[in-house]
């Protein structure tokens, strides 16, 4: 069994960030965005408390692409500690280095987030060890300042957690009898997969945008990095699928029949 909550600190709290996602990102007119919006801009719905003055309204409006993104909590750890509570707009000086220091903040937070679920799991038990340095390494990087983090070789961190996440997915899905199905990186982008059996199957990376998967069996299978986008999950069962994060489950559909594993809230828009 694992333990169905996130930590506190992984999940994004916009009340206390200055809405860096709403200034540090990109914007290109598409099914996600109706405007075009350079990097560092401030987007034109953002208001002076840092909140987004159409957040009720996003999808309606063509800002869709808002709906789906989550900073895993980066925001305000950039915002409170990496720069102590100083906001780009009071202390100018410090923006370029605040928004280049958010993606790579939400790098690391999102391999807390794999670390964190990993170690939850009893299957994982013969690792945690492992995992809990790797865990606690990837925390005190989080911790450093704009120089240290801007100059962070995430290729390499990631390359030494990885080894440990596909070492927990053996454990976990080797509990699913039988011959698994192995589409690590497949293509399967508008796949019918109605109704497939996929318990235990390793779906790492897998393209399933628009892929039609009602009612199919995803429990234990392994979706780290799954491009999910418009995926069709109604009546879906992802029960104890692993390294499965919001922002995927955000991006597909579902309905009130789709399963999902207790970390996860069910979209409002679904």
């Amino acid at each position: 069994m694992s333990d169905p909550t996130v930590p506190t600190e992984l999940r994004a709290d916009c009340d206390s960030c200055f809405g860096l996602c709403c200034v540090a990102l990109t914007f290109s007119p598409s099914a996600d965005f109706p405007v075009d919006k350079k990097a560092g801009e401030p987007c034109g719905n953002l208001r002076t408390d840092f909140r987004c003055g159409i957040h009720r309204t996003l999808r309606q409006t063509g800002y869709r692409g808002c709906t789906v993104y989550d900073c895993f909590g980066a925001g305000q750890k950039v915002s409170r500690v990496t720069f102590g509570g100083r906001d780009w707009r009071q202390a100018p000086e410090t923006a370029g280095e605040m928004f280049a220091v958010l993606p790579v903040m939400r790098q690391l937070h999102e391999l807390l987030g794999y670390l964190d679920e990993a170690l939850a799991l009893e299957a994982a038990r013969p690792l945690r060890r492992e995992l809990r340095t790797a865990l606690d390494e990837t925390e005190q990087l989080t911790r450093t300042g704009p120089e240290a983090l801007l100059a962070l070789d995430m290729t390499a961190r990631r390359a030494a957690v990885n080894p440990l996440l596909l070492r927990t997915s053996e454990l976990v899905r080797e509990r699913v009898r039988g011959r698994k199905k192995n589409r690590r990186g497949a293509d399967l982008l508008g796949a019918r997969l109605k109704g497939a059996d996929l318990r235990g199957a390793d779906l790492r990376g897998a393209y399933l945008i628009a892929a039609d998967l009602r009612g199919a069996d995803l429990r234990l299978a392994d979706l780290i990095g799954a491009d999910l986008r418009d995926a069709d999950l109604r009546g879906a069962d992802l029960t104890g699928s692993i390294f499965l994060v919001q922002t995927q489950v955000n991006a597909a559909k579902g309905d009130a029949a789709t399963r999902l594993p207790p970390a996860l809230t069910r979209p409002g828009h679904w």
